[in-house]
């Protein structure tokens, strides 16, 4: 009986990137590749109802819909498909973000046609494939708390109405919503939120909660 080929998609815009991914699962050995989406709001369209494996995902899409966004949303229809993260970016928040999203791999564009098989099939045996230097970063956030660290003391910061405020822009409240729930004016909710954003560092409502949630 012959081997389940492994079934593979592509989100990448970059013309080269393309052709150099859809080479590889065209033409190795134990692969099927079924289709490449250029931006996210094509991805997020098609995608769920393909029946792909694994998706190696950009970041920087073009379009209102970023990889990291869509890799979030189509997962949440489609919790069997396994993302791999394909990117020049390696920052912290980058990774993190993506991770947090539902991706199960990070992986730099530096990494040559052999790297990319094994990353693919690491993952469906169940594996997390990571660039040594991605892995190296996943590493020290866990096992030398430098990074948490700093966000567990920002968060500590906050005063228990500036938590409460907090928690309540993360279910999407407006400010005379919660307001109401606090039974407090607005003009006290946006002074709340103003001293939040300082103690934070951050500029605006999206931040704020993304540093909020990412505890």
């Amino acid at each position: 009986m012959d081997k389940k080929k492994i079934k593979v998609s592509i989100m990448e815009d970059e013309v080269e990137v393309i052709d150099f991914l859809e080479s590889i699962f065209k033409n190795t050995e134990g692969f099927e590749f079924l289709q490449t989406y250029k931006n996210g709001e094509e991805a997020l369209a098609f995608l769920p109802k393909s029946s792909p494996d694994v998706v190696i995902a950009d970041i920087g899409l073009p379009g209102k819909i970023n990889g990291t966004e869509c890799v979030q949303k189509v997962k949440e229809l489609r919790p069997d498909i396994l993302f791999i993260m394909y990117t020049i970016f390696d920052r912290d928040n980058n990774i993190f973000e993506s991770l947090k999203a539902g991706a199960s791999g990070y992986l730099l564009k530096s990494l040559n046609k052999k790297k990319i098989i094994e990353s693919v099939q690491e993952i469906i045996n169940g594996g997390a494939p990571m660039s040594p230097a991605i892995a190296r970063k996943v590493t020290e956030f866990f096992f030398s708390g430098n990074s948490l660290n700093k966000e567990v003391k920002e968060l500590n910061l906050l005063g228990k109405r500036e938590k409460e405020v907090l928690d309540y822009l993360s279910k999407g409240l407006l400010y005379k919503e919660i307001a109401s729930q606090m039974t407090i004016t607005e003009g006290t909710v946006k002074q709340h939120i103003h001293n939040i954003y300082k103690k934070l560092h951050v500029q605006n409502r999206t931040e704020a909660i993304n540093k909020y949630l990412g505890r």
